[in-house]
């Protein structure tokens, strides 16, 4: 009797198990290993220097306020006490503060988060290409997005818009699959995808939908009358996502919930439109004023930019933005600032050793990145050098890939697969190019990395049409020499804008422009030298031609003398920075961001840890460790410790919390005893809302009412004698209010007039 003997390591009918590094059936053997060389390579640039990451302090205050309750994380709170929240959705910190919450609170675990999504997007940006244009397009894409300078810092720093750029990518991929099918399915996934992009960027997520919305009208091979019902439900399930974290709060009762910053109505709504949308085309005379949101002018298309509210109390000033150097729309030059405990401060001074290597309008006035000068306002800004090197070395090449691929698809079905991908990365591209164009920037280089992804895809998908065009021979087999000889003209340009940055670049680039143009008209169809291996060298130098000079900014982050700033801009035009980034290069001087919004350790110093355990141990029962005039009074000790701090007047000042009544009754009931001021931007007046603001008027009446603690009560016998502030900030000093305070304290006198008639007015009749 015969025995039938299986192969137990073989299952019957199932095919062999494909190692994860082979390139699957119907892709080219080198498909798979290059795609994983290049995430590897994105997870290198990404990662590097991350045990050195400094905390983007802003955010980061609201990060560990995060991971101490889940209360703080879901509005996203600024301070654990839930006082009130960040300027923004709090959606892009969820991530960083989950990571914290695994991890520990350190940079490191605030930082990583964004690795893993900018390794995640290019494998995205990858899928997305290969469907549309083939797998050397897409490995063409990849490599491209990897050395464009923009990306590299982007995915290094921990702000909004790394899981905003993976989330369109994710719309855009689910989009292709509906468009490819007429499928619902996948077009409601996108919707989905744009509303979780809204929870990390606002409306800014919602500048993807004329490209997703224009790809799925054209291709889908549905009827029009079933493509219109797909969008309007994808569309329903996109808002109300987009929607779902305001209508939260907006039906949460003020009293149990954080106050919401940026507004002076306490709405969610004004914050997302108003302050953070209108105000950004204030220089288009825009004006947020009615929306209930903190009004700003800020520089923009149009009028070349600038602060022009004259201290008048109408917006944020010129010290707001230079203050905020890591949120939209702040661009000036920051003042010292003043890092001390009571009574002392130390201005930082000094000169970065590698200020030589800034463009050359620095020399004329302008501040790289935008800072201080014009180079970052007006309809011009992305052609600046200072945008333009962190993202806009293909701007040409990208500029003749859609108008040929677009022109070149005429006459062919509706459905055309290649034409539908020309019109996806085009209207990306120029929906967000106009919209940068139109608003506020402000030094804000990360901006761009929306930018980045129909740029690489456009350099993938464009290159293979391009090259196809060129072995076709006829009149179109000159358009590939032309784009690239006009993209590394480009290129040679905007390198030269930076004379002493690798001196040797924009020659370089110009030589393999020559190079390349040459060998593709020598190899030309019916040229004097038609040859396949020379068409291919011709080829090769294009490229390195096209992507020497982007991959030399990006490798910077190699080098100590640039590194990241932490704004998102990698090399000479981001040297000004170091917000929050790791391997950042410093401002001129020793210290990272100043103005308070930029990096920090988290360590506090010798007087603030005697100053917070002052008034720990003479608290008592108050619910807050003290009160400041400024969010980046309360700062240090929030990263430090997680300490009750309260924040007056949010980020701007200008807020109206707590109000003079509330603050009035948190000290009369015990809930504040120790306020703190001069923390160097507090109170309004750097804003320019000056003694008109609520945080100021509180803040004179601390000054009137409640007594000094003098430095030596906590900091010893041995406390430093005051020094003098320098520009732009105060000494700060320590003072004790309300019950439990010495004779002639705030608990004693009678109210200051102002806060005494604010509370008349909202007394109850």
């Amino acid at each position: 009797m015969a025995t039938t003997v299986l192969d137990r390591t073989t299952p019957t009918g199932a095919a062999p198990r494909r190692a994860p590094w082979r390139s699957p059936v119907g892709q080219p053997a080198y498909a798979r290993p290059a795609l994983l060389v290049l995430a590897v390579l994105a997870a290198v640039l990404y990662a590097w220097g991350i045990n050195h990451s400094q905390y983007h302090t802003f955010y980061a205050n609201a990060a560990r306020s995060m991971t101490e309750s889940w209360k703080a994380f879901f509005y996203g709170s600024f301070d654990p006490g839930n006082s009130i929240t960040l300027d923004k959705l709090p959606g892009f910190l969820w991530p960083q503060a989950l990571s914290a919450r695994i991890f520990g609170f350190h940079p490191w675990a605030l930082t990583l988060p964004q690795v893993l999504e900018g390794v995640a997007s290019l494998l995205v940006l990858y899928r997305v290409v290969r469907r549309w244009a083939g797998d050397h397009a897409a490995l063409i894409a990849g490599g491209a997005f990897l050395l464009t300078p923009v990306a590299v810092g982007l995915f290094r720093t921990s702000v909004e818009d790394p899981l905003f750029t993976l989330c369109v990518l994710l719309a855009a991929e689910a989009t292709q699959r509906a468009a490819a099918a007429g499928r619902l399915g996948p077009l409601v996934l996108a919707g989905v995808w744009v509303g979780i992009g809204f929870q990390s960027k606002m409306l800014e997520a919602w500048a993807v939908l004329p490209a997703l919305a224009l790809v799925y009208l054209l291709s889908a091979p549905v009827a029009l009358r079933r493509r219109l019902a797909h969008l309007a439900l994808s569309a329903l399930v996109m808002t109300a996502v987009s929607a779902s974290w305001m209508v939260a709060v907006a039906l949460t009762p003020a009293q149990d919930r954080p106050y919401v910053d940026g507004t002076t109505n306490n709405s969610a709504f004004s914050m997302v439109i108003g302050y953070n949308f209108l105000n950004r085309f204030s220089s288009l005379g825009v004006s947020a004023a009615s929306t209930g949101s903190i009004s700003a002018t800020r520089g923009g298309g149009g009028h070349g930019g600038g602060a022009h509210d004259g201290g008048r109390g109408t917006g944020p000033s010129q010290a707001l933005r230079s203050q905020r150097a890591a949120a939209p729309g702040h661009d000036a030059p920051r003042a010292p600032q003043q890092i001390t405990g009571s009574g002392t401060s130390h201005a930082r001074a000094g000169r970065h050793p590698a200020t030589a290597a800034l463009p050359r309008h620095t020399a004329r006035g302008g501040g790289p990145g935008g800072f201080g000068g014009g180079s970052q306002d007006g309809w011009g800004k992305m052609f600046g050098p200072s945008l333009a090197s962190q993202t806009g070395w293909l701007y040409p090449f990208a500029a003749i890939a859609v108008v040929c691929g677009l022109l070149w698809r005429r006459g062919r079905p509706r459905t055309d697969r290649i034409r539908a991908g020309f019109a996806l990365w085009g209207t990306w591209l120029a929906t967000y190019f106009l919209v940068f164009s139109a608003g506020s920037v402000g030094g804000h280089t990360y901006y761009m990395g929306v930018i980045a992804v129909p740029l690489a895809a456009l350099t993938g998908g464009g290159t293979v049409a391009l090259w196809r065009a060129y072995r076709a021979g006829g009149r179109r087999s000159w358009v590939l020499p032309g784009a690239v000889a006009a993209t590394a003209a480009w290129g040679a340009f905007l390198a030269s804008e930076f004379p002493t940055f690798l001196p040797w670049l924009a020659p370089a680039v110009g030589a393999l422009g020559l190079a390349a143009v040459a060998l593709l008209v020598l190899a030309r169809p019916g040229g004097p030298r038609t040859g396949g291996r020379l068409a291919l060298a011709g080829l090769a130098a294009s490229l390195a031609a096209l992507l020497l000079a982007p991959g030399a900014w990006a490798v910077q982050v190699f080098n100590p003398a640039y590194g990241s700033s932490g704004m998102g801009a990698v090399g000479p035009s981001g040297m000004r920075g170091g917000h929050g980034g790791h391997g950042s290069s410093k401002w001129p001087g020793n210290g990272h961001g100043k103005g308070g919004f930029g990096a920090s350790t988290g360590q506090l110093s010798a007087e603030q840890r005697a100053l917070l355990a002052y008034t720990t141990a003479h608290r008592g029962t108050s619910r807050y460790a003290f009160a400041t005039d400024g969010w980046n009074g309360a700062s240090p000790y929030i990263l430090a410790t997680g300490a009750h701090v309260l924040a007056l007047g949010g980020f701007s000042g200008q807020v109206p919390f707590p109000t003079e009544p509330q603050f009035q009754h948190l000290v009369d009931t015990g809930a504040v005893r120790f306020v703190l001021l001069g923390t160097g931007r507090g109170a309004g007046t750097p804003f320019g809302g000056g003694s008109a603001t609520t945080a100021a008027r509180i803040a004179d009446w601390v000054r009137t009412d409640c007594p000094r603690v003098p430095a030596s009560a906590y900091a010893g016998p041995h406390a430093p004698k005051p020094a003098r502030p320098g520009p732009g900030a105060t000494a700060q000093t320590l003072y004790q209010c309300g019950p439990g305070t010495t004779d002639g304290s705030a608990g004693s006198r009678a109210p200051h007039p102002r806060l005494a008639e604010a509370a008349a007015r909202n007394a109850p009749r």
